[in-house]
């Protein structure tokens, strides 16, 4: 061995060996082309040393393939003779590894010298040898030489096929032949041949006659890979064919054989041969059988799919997605993507079967860097929940349906756009009633999911640029230059995502209103007791009206401001009109709120954009005159060809609902169905032809409807525009010039009216509240469209049918004569009815500021500029109900409270007598304690009352109202407050505010009224039987009455007096009880006791002997026994006591130092008022005892007080001139009566907050704080005085 490898390569390294330097080839060691040939012909060269040689021919022709080309080529004898030698070594040799060494140069010799004739050679001794070959053993090497010409050569395989077609028949028989070696090679060989449109031409009989059977049969029986996979090739190559897989499939049976799972008999039908290859554990041939599965359903899946379902094929798809090959899956997703083309796929329930492997499968590709993939295994999942049959619930198990959302909640937070694109559209499909109808509904986890996806799809948008409305983006979008649109345009994937995620969201929002007809569904069944469960129907609801609000609705906002799509626009449109029955006690709000922002103008600029492709125009016959002068006449459509047939439906639907939800809620107290049901049928009707610009719109709303069938829709395009206008007008939102509209909708009431028609009730609301939303944007209505509006309302059997409670309204009729004059009682009283007034009650005080007050009650600005609706008010407190009577009053009441320049006091004292008598006379006393609305024209008198300035003469009209009032008094009780204070408040200011002719004339008339009297009795005698207050700083309505009834007593007293007039009835009081009001105070109001001070002084002046007043005794009524001294001093200050004038003293004297902590100074005005006037009394009755020491009051604090109220000095030095020779006075002379008092007091005026009474010493250090508490209650108390009594004085 050692010597033949010697001699081998010295052989080798020969230069020539005898032929010349040209032979020799440039290798290392150098190797002679003519020594190779000749050592391959020499048979007595062992096959080492052939192997040697070959295979450094076989490095030359790889790596010096040109010198041998050059040595070769210009000699034909020896290139054959070297074809020769290598071919027929391949039928000698037996070594494999020799035999595949000898075919590749061969092979390769035969590519680089680039001649057929070589070809047409070896398929020469092809054939020849295939033909004298005993056994087809020997044909193995033949075969595989031919295959992988017909692999290295492009046109082998024609020639092959079109010169030497006898070859076939041989491959044909090596089919047959038990030797899987052999079936490989021809299966190659085969497949190379097929691989040729030309081959596939030739030998497409031989295919159908011969080969079908045969290679199924083979490919059926293959135990090796080798053939399995040559097999699986030559399939891959037949498969491009429609005609071959037609064969393949044995497609002539009817389809109704193809559906029965018999037609899958025969000994080695195509699917059951790859679905056994499915079974095997070798990931190629699975991937290799699935995509051969996929190549025979791309052709025509509706004819193929049905073998390979009754076959159970997709069973295994299913199955191998439990592998870890990409490859596999891939196959297996496409595979099982075309077979979700036909139904049988989805009834045989192999997606039942097989979702959990794919959601699982899915969860397992998101692991992988295959972006790809991660698109296929969605789009396949896609197409599932998208196809799946309802009747067939695809989830059966819970645990599977979370899990999907799992998969979907990362797929959608996968950071790839196009993945996010796929993941939202499979997000649509999943969300279906029968996807999630096992109960419990995952609630939850849906919402996760949906606002996942939403703030996804917000992340890949731009940032919005600011805040606009829905109307003014697509107006800006819809007016830009053509170039700008193109440079703004959001990226296509971008547009794609929104249009997903819409679409996803239009879903749920469906499913939402699925699922309120399904108990089951409605909340988890399976929540524990007393125990409560987010995953309900109506918190899934809410969160989608919610969230669209938040996020949905303002991304495609910041969408529209740089493209519009109409397909996006139809499914956004559609998914608002699906919110509206979402959450229905949320509608209306809703509603209001799409109104607000624009959305009506919105939806119609979508229908004039992109619902009209191409219009037919009439040219109009007159022309309109809008703003400054005319506008020129102009052509609109009266018939349009609509396009985006969806996009139209979808916002003529949405205006519709959105209408008719917007009159539900705004229509409350008049909502009919009949008038609901005209609407809706009227929108539906009309609003798809409504394909209009704004200008357009506002010229249609003049032009008059011509009898021919183009202007049959025109009334109706009319009537859907203002009604558009209305809710748009109603939520602010005034897209179209006021001036403009305001002239349009004058000429559409007049247009109507020349022609005799009357538009229906709602319509003719509608146009009257643009009117007069609009009237102070333009001209004032003239006089012929005033009574043309006058006649249109005239037709109405009910002004209420178009009444619209808005104060522009109100104005509208009560500005122009020729309404007000008709209708406006109606109006007002409609305004009233309507209106909530509940509200004046709390808000007329505090309301400074006429804009302000204006706000509170519009009417107020209309009552100041016209004097003469106070006539039609006065009118309705007559003739409307009790409640429209009393928010009629409770107006006038602000009205005059505000307005004190309006000199209307004697129209009104006038109307108010009619009113006053006519309820005098129609009712009892009963009723008239219950009528809620006198009280307050009783108040309104005597506000009309101030309104007078100075004193005047009382009139006829005065001395009735007196005689009125003061019989109503006499009908009433004493705890009917309400009527007797501003009664009472009415007689006080009568006595006072006139002259003295008219005061004796109206004390006369009042003292003659005997019921008058003892009322006033019986609320005099109140003051000491009601109970204590409970906090002195507050008057009360009982308190009020009482101040009203002591103060008018005490006038009565003084101007009987004054007049001498008769009396009819006295007066009885307890002289003990009036002291002790003042003397034992018990935290009694300040305005009650000025009020009984006021008494006293009038008492005293007469010196306790009125003919009206009769005084009680009550000691001595009960006998009291006192010394003869004391005895002696009482007879001679009588009715008063000695110990009683003490007391009073006293009472007074700590009333001053408590008005100077208090700085109270219409307390001080009475308390030294009253001071003065028992001064004066007791220096009448006996200068002896009013000089006693025991009467001496402290100078000190007099002087003080005179320093804190100037105004009290003339009174103060009275007091001080009669007081001065008194001395101290001496505490050890009283008696226990005048302790008590003194002590109680004290503890009143000291500590009027209840608490227990603090050192003097520190009196001043607790000043800071009292004061500021005092302030507030001073505060409270003057405001109450100023309503009660305005100019309340004390004169002294």
């Amino acid at each position: 061995m050692r010597s033949g490898g010697r001699a081998m390569a010295a052989g080798a390294a020969r230069p020539c060996g005898g032929h010349g330097p040209r032979w020799a080839l440039p290798l290392r060691p150098p190797l002679c082309l003519a020594c190779a040939v000749e050592t391959l012909r020499d048979g007595s060269a062992s096959l080492v040393r052939k192997k040697h040689v070959v295979s450094r021919l076989h490095d030359a022709l790889a790596w010096q393939a040109l010198p041998v080309v050059q040595l070769l080529a210009p000699d034909e004898r020896v290139c054959g003779h070297l074809i020769g030698t290598l071919f027929g070594m391949l039928h000698t040799v037996e070594d494999s590894g020799a035999l595949d060494l000898f075919a590749e140069v061969l092979v390769r010799l035969v590519v680089e010298l680039k001649s057929e004739q070589y070809l047409r050679c070896i398929l020469d001794e092809s054939q020849k040898e295939l033909c004298k070959a005993t056994t087809m053993r020997g044909s193995l090497p033949t075969f595989a030489l031919l295959g992988k010409l017909a692999d290295a050569i492009p046109g082998f395989a024609d020639i092959l096929v079109v010169e030497h077609s006898n070859l076939v028949d041989h491959m044909l028989m090596g089919l047959t032949y038990p030797n899987e070696s052999i079936k490989a090679a021809v299966c190659y060989l085969y497949g190379k041949l097929y691989s040729s449109p030309v081959g596939t031409e030739r030998l497409s009989a031989h295919f159908e006659e011969r080969l079908c059977g045969l290679f199924l049969k083979a490919l059926g029986r293959a135990q090796t890979k080798e053939l399995q996979v040559n097999c699986l090739g030559l399939l891959k190559e037949l498969l491009k064919s429609d005609h071959f897989v037609s064969i393949l499939m044995n497609n002539s049976r009817t389809e109704e054989e193809s559906e029965n799972p018999d037609f899958l008999g025969g000994e080695h039908p195509l699917p059951l041969v790859l679905k056994k290859l499915l079974l095997t554990r070798d990931e190629i041939l699975q991937a290799a059988s699935a995509h051969c599965v996929a190549a025979v359903l791309v052709h025509s899946p509706s004819r193929y799919a049905p073998p390979f379902i009754h076959a159970d094929v997709p069973e295994f798809l299913f199955e191998c997605l439990s592998c870890n090959s990409e490859i596999l899956i891939w196959s297996v997703y496409c595979c099982l993507l075309l077979l979700t083309e036909e139904r049988l796929f989805f009834s045989k329930c192999h997606t039942v079967y097989g979702i959990e492997s794919l959601v699982r499968s899915l969860q397992d590709i998101l692991q992988l860097n295959n972006v790809e993939l991660h698109k296929q295994g969605l789009l396949l999942f896609t197409e599932i929940l998208k196809r799946q049959p309802v009747e067939i619930k695809l989830f059966t198990n819970r645990g599977v349906c979370i899990e999907a959302i799992d998969v979907l909640m990362e797929t959608v937070n996968c950071p790839v756009l196009e993945v996010v694109v796929e993941a939202v559209r499979a997000v649509a499909a999943f969300l279906r009633k029968d996807h999630l109808s096992s109960p419990p509904v995952p609630y939850e986890e849906l919402q996760k999911l949906l606002e996942a996806m939403l703030k996804r799809c917000a992340d890949f948008s731009p940032p919005q640029s600011s805040k606009r409305h829905a109307g003014d983006l697509l107006f800006s979008v819809s007016q830009s230059h053509p170039a700008n649109i193109n440079r703004g345009r959001v990226p296509q994937r971008q547009g794609q995502l929104l249009l997903n995620t819409l679409e996803s969201f239009r879903n749920a929002c469906r499913l939402a209103v699925e699922f309120q007809s399904d108990p089951m569904a409605q909340e988890n069944a399976f929540t524990a007791p007393n125990s409560k469960s987010k995953d309900t129907l109506s918190n899934f609801s809410e969160f989608l009206l919610r969230i669209c609000d938040s996020l949905c609705i303002p991304m495609v906002m910041n969408y529209l401001e740089r493209a519009v799509s109409p397909s996006m626009m139809e499914i956004f449109i559609s998914t608002l009109n699906t919110l509206f029955t979402v959450v229905p006690n949320m509608r209306n709000k809703f509603s209001k709120k799409l109104a607000s922002s624009s959305f009506i103008r919105l939806t119609l600029e979508l229908k004039a954009r992109f619902c009209s492709v191409q219009r037919v125009r009439s040219t109009w016959r007159h022309s309109l005159c809008v703003c400054r002068d005319v506008l020129p006449s102009l052509s609109c459509d009266c018939i349009s060809l609509k396009g985006n047939p969806a996009l139209n439906q979808a916002c003529s639907s949405f205006l519709c609902s959105l209408c008719l939800s917007l009159y539900s809620a705004t229509e409350k107290e008049r909502t009919s169905a009949q008038e609901e049901q005209e609407m809706s049928e009227l929108l539906q009707k009309g609003l798809p032809q409504l394909n209009y610009t704004v200008a357009e719109s506002l010229l249609l709303l003049a032009e008059a409807p011509e009898p021919f069938p183009l202007d049959q829709s025109l009334t109706s395009h009319q009537h859907c525009f203002i009604l558009l206008l209305y809710f748009a007008y109603t939520h602010g939102d005034r897209f179209v010039p006021e001036a403009e509209l305001f002239l349009a909708i004058r000429n559409f009431l007049l247009s109507a009216q020349d022609r005799g028609d009357c538009p229906a009730p709602y319509i003719l609301r509608a146009a009257l509240y643009l009117l007069a939303v609009c009237q102070d944007k333009g001209r004032a209505m003239d006089l012929r469209s005033s009574c043309t509006i006058r006649r249109i309302l005239d037709n109405l059997p009910d002004l209420s049918l178009v009444y619209v409670h808005c104060p522009l309204l109100l104005k509208l009729f009560l500005r122009y004569p020729e309404l007000m004059g008709r209708f406006g009682r109606q109006v007002l009283r409609l305004w009233f009815t309507w209106g909530d007034c509940k509200q004046t009650e709390t808000q007329e005080a505090g309301f400074g500021l006429s804009d302000q007050l204006n706000s509170v009650n519009p009417l107020l600005p209309l009552l100041k500029s016209n004097s003469s609706i106070l006539l039609i008010l006065l009118d309705l407190v007559c003739s409307s109900s009790v409640e429209v009577a009393w928010k009629v009053l409770m107006t006038l009441r602000i009205f005059l409270e505000r307005n004190e320049d309006v000199l209307v006091c004697d129209l009104l004292r006038s109307q108010f007598l009619q009113i006053l008598q006519q309820l005098l006379v129609e009712s009892s006393s009963a009723s008239l304690q219950a009528n809620r609305n006198l009280p307050v024209l009783l108040s309104l008198l005597f506000l009309v009352q101030l309104r007078s300035k100075g004193v005047r003469e009382l009139d006829s009209t005065d001395f009735k109202l007196l005689h009125q009032v003061s019989n109503l008094c006499g009908k009433c009780r004493p705890r009917d407050t309400d009527l007797l204070q501003p009664s009472l408040n009415f007689l006080y200011w009568s006595l006072h505010q006139t002259t003295p002719c008219s005061q004796q004339r109206a004390v006369a008339v009042l003292l003659s009224n005997v019921s008058l009297l003892e009322l006033l009795q019986k609320v005099l005698e109140c003051t000491w039987l009601r109970p204590l207050p409970s906090q002195p700083a507050y008057l009360s309505s009982e308190d009020a009455l009482l101040c009203s009834g002591w103060l008018l007593v005490a006038s009565l007293l003084l101007y009987q007096h004054r007049y001498n007039t008769e009396v009819h009835q006295t007066l009885s009081l307890d002289l003990t009880e009036v002291l002790n009001a003042v003397i034992f105070r018990k935290k009694k109001p300040v305005l009650l006791l000025v009020s009984i001070m006021q008494f006293l002084r009038a008492a005293l002046r007469q010196n306790f002997s009125s003919s009206l007043l009769v005084i009680i005794d009550q000691n001595a009524a009960q006998g009291v026994t006192q010394p003869q001294p004391r005895l002696l001093q009482d007879a001679a200050l009588h009715p008063l006591a000695m110990w009683q004038v003490f007391s009073l003293v006293v009472s007074l004297q700590n009333l001053l130092v408590h008005v100077q902590l208090q700085k109270d100074l219409l307390l001080s005005q009475a308390v030294v008022a009253c001071l003065e006037t028992l001064v004066e009394y007791l220096y009448v009755k006996n200068q002896d005892v009013g000089m006693s020491p025991q009467l001496a009051l402290d100078t000190k604090m007099f002087s003080r007080r005179k320093k804190l109220i100037p105004r009290l000095s003339i009174c103060s030095t009275c007091c001080f001139t009669a007081l001065a020779p008194i001395p101290a006075l001496h505490t050890t002379q009283w008696g226990p009566e005048v302790l008590s008092a003194a002590r109680s007091s004290q503890a009143d005026d000291f500590d009027p907050w209840g608490g227990e009474r603090k050192p003097t010493e520190n009196m001043q250090l607790l000043l800071p704080v009292r004061e500021h508490a005092a302030a507030l209650w001073r505060a409270e108390l003057c405001s109450a005085s100023q309503l009660i009594y305005p100019s309340l004085t004390l004169q002294t």
